[in-house]
């Protein structure tokens, strides 16, 4: 058993290259083989958010607190909400931020495969994120 008292780890800011505006990120956990759980808390900024990216085992994002934005390359914008899960498929491309006027801040929950758990991609333009909610 390992445990990581609160405070223990200190919030990182997310790296530049593959967000856009500021994002905190606080480790949650990074399990060692066999298992493959990878979690952190992210709390974005309003306008803020992650560049695309796709997870090769799928993510879940459960908000808890603020207003966000999450998208689907394809699909709608979809707004989301304190309490909302979102499940995103293996190898979907997407992207996920606080809304133009409001952070939002969420638990993200993800698995490796072979020790990869992102693949990250080009940062979301300014029309994408700025598209009607659907």
């Amino acid at each position: 058993m390992d445990i990581h008292l609160a405070g223990s780890r200190p919030t990182r800011r997310a790296p530049q290259e593959y967000f856009v505006g500021t994002v905190w990120q606080d480790p949650i956990i990074a399990a060692e083989a066999p298992a493959r759980i990878v979690s952190t808390r992210v709390s974005f900024e309003p306008g803020a958010r992650t560049n695309w990216h796709s997870h090769p085992l799928g993510q879940t994002l459960y908000v808890i607190s603020g207003v966000g934005r999450v998208q689907t390359a394809g699909q709608p914008v979809r707004e989301i909400r304190p309490g909302d899960v979102v499940w995103i498929p293996p190898g979907e491309k997407h992207w996920h931020g606080g809304s133009p006027s409001n952070g939002m801040t969420h638990i993200a929950m993800q698995e490796s495969l072979n020790g990869s758990y992102v693949t990250w991609m080009e940062p979301v333009s300014e029309a994408d994120y700025s598209a009607k909610v659907g």
